[in-house]
């Protein structure tokens, strides 16, 4: 099978686990070398371990994105470890839900930090590098691929905040799109809905009872769907450029 990827540099943020790890694997597989950029170095270990065993490259980054210079820095340690970059997958997140009236401001602010403006620290960092690979590298297009949620279409109960930050990726990427299109930098945003993950298991236990009631018996997504989804659209020829994917679990209404 051709390795559609062979020959490029791909950075994965929130690599640890979900939806990240397996999108990694998943460049992995179509032949990128990949940064794996986390802050459980355990995890980004062992799935370089993965992706060595393979024969396969990876490179690992352990890095808190909050922060403007630690997202440089990720940017900076990919570059410079594996020479290039040329696709940028932003799926670090965090979900913390629940009433809005008395709720924990801190939560708040933790879930801005990663979900938005990590997200747009990482991008910030890049796009010089993904410009010059589009303009240099023989596939003369790079990528990058914004993990969002079906939060960032529709509002719903006690998701005000999450929502908050995946509505504003959306207006982010979709704005990047628009500066970057021309320069063949291709900003598509994933859309997720119920994705069977860890990242609903930070919240207290009555969150996840109504998260259950909700949804019901569905069967979820699995982390392999949405990597499915990732790789389909970087794989696109240079001329093609997916800039929305909404994926929902065929039951989820």
């Amino acid at each position: 099978m051709t390795r559609r990827l062979e020959g490029t540099v791909a950075l994965v943020t929130g690599a640890s686990s979900g939806i990240g790890h397996a999108t990694a694997l998943e460049l992995a597989r179509e032949g990128a070398s990949v940064a794996l950029v986390g802050r459980r170095e355990d995890r980004l270990t062992d799935l370089a371990a993965q992706i060595t065993g393979v024969g396969g490259k990876a490179l690992v980054v352990p890095a808190d994105i909050t922060t403007a210079e630690a997202a440089a820095e990720a940017v900076e340690r990919t570059v410079d470890g594996l020479g290039c970059l040329d696709t940028l997958v932003n799926n670090a997140g965090l979900m913390l839900l629940g009433p809005t009236p008395g709720a924990d401001l801190n939560d708040w602010r933790r879930m801005i930090d990663i979900n938005l403006m990590g997200l747009m620290y990482t991008a910030h960092a890049a796009v010089p590098h993904l410009v010059k690979a589009a303009a240099d590298k023989p596939r003369q297009v790079a990528d990058i691929v914004n993990i969002s949620s079906l939060n960032g279409r529709q509002a719903y109960p006690m998701m005000a905040v999450y929502s908050a930050s995946k509505f504003g990726v959306n207006a982010f990427s979709e704005s990047l799109r628009q500066e970057l299109a021309r320069q063949h930098v291709r900003v598509s945003v994933v859309e997720p809905g119920s994705v069977d993950t860890e990242l609903r298991t930070h919240n207290p236990e009555p969150v996840l009872q109504a998260l259950a009631a909700g949804l019901g018996d569905i069967e979820r997504l699995q982390s392999q769907d949405i990597a499915d989804a990732v790789g389909y659209i970087v794989t696109r020829p240079r001329h093609v450029a997916v800039a929305e994917l909404l994926v929902r679990p065929t039951e989820q209404v």
